[in-house]
């Protein structure tokens, strides 16, 4: 897949309608797209985890309470016990992806062994989980009016409060998600 797609490096914004609970007043960064389907990091989703949780888990420990305390998210229903750190520039790290020259993801263990003791990138999110669409999928739910696009922004991603963030996403594209019909209607 290619970060190259239009739809990379967007931000999908679920809308109203859209009643899936994994992805109900969703926000999900794009991170690829093309022949082979979608692969998306939800980004306003609180686990019930934190930083140090997962660190734990893997044998890491850090003395620092902004680590150790920093929230987890729910990347999307495939694979919860995979991690991914969306973040910003930074670093040379094992397995990245660069979805822009603002914003990668990466999933190897060296991000966070350099995050809890203090060395990781400026910005990031650490998910677990992600959201997937086989081909065709998305262009499908965009066809039915399931969600809206947004260019991904580096301050929504990384200093937007998660509760803010599916009502902020919408107002980078001038939309007010709270005036739009929870329903449709018919003629």
């Amino acid at each position: 897949m290619s970060s190259a797609s239009p739809l990379a490096n967007q931000l999908l914004i679920a809308m109203p309608t859209l009643r899936d609970p994994n992805f109900a007043r969703g926000v999900t960064f794009l991170c690829q797209h093309g022949e082979d389907g979608a692969m998306g990091i939800m980004v306003n989703r609180l686990s019930e985890y934190r930083l140090g949780d997962v660190l734990a888990q893997m044998n890491l420990h850090s003395t620092l309470s902004e680590v150790v305390d920093a929230p987890v998210l729910i990347g999307g229903p495939v694979q919860p016990e995979r991690g991914f750190v969306v973040h910003t520039p930074g670093g040379d790290w094992e397995s990245s992806f660069h979805i822009s020259e603002r914003v990668s993801v990466t999933t190897s263990r060296d991000i966070l062994v350099a995050m809890a003791a203090g060395n990781g990138p400026r910005h990031a999110i650490v998910a677990l989980g992600y959201s997937g669409w086989s081909p065709g999928q998305l262009e499908q739910e965009l066809v039915d009016n399931h969600w809206l696009t947004a260019p991904a922004d580096e301050a929504l991603l990384f200093e937007t409060p998660l509760d803010e963030r599916w009502q902020a996403a919408a107002h980078l594209v001038g939309v007010n998600l709270f005036q739009l019909a929870s329903h449709a209607g018919h003629a």
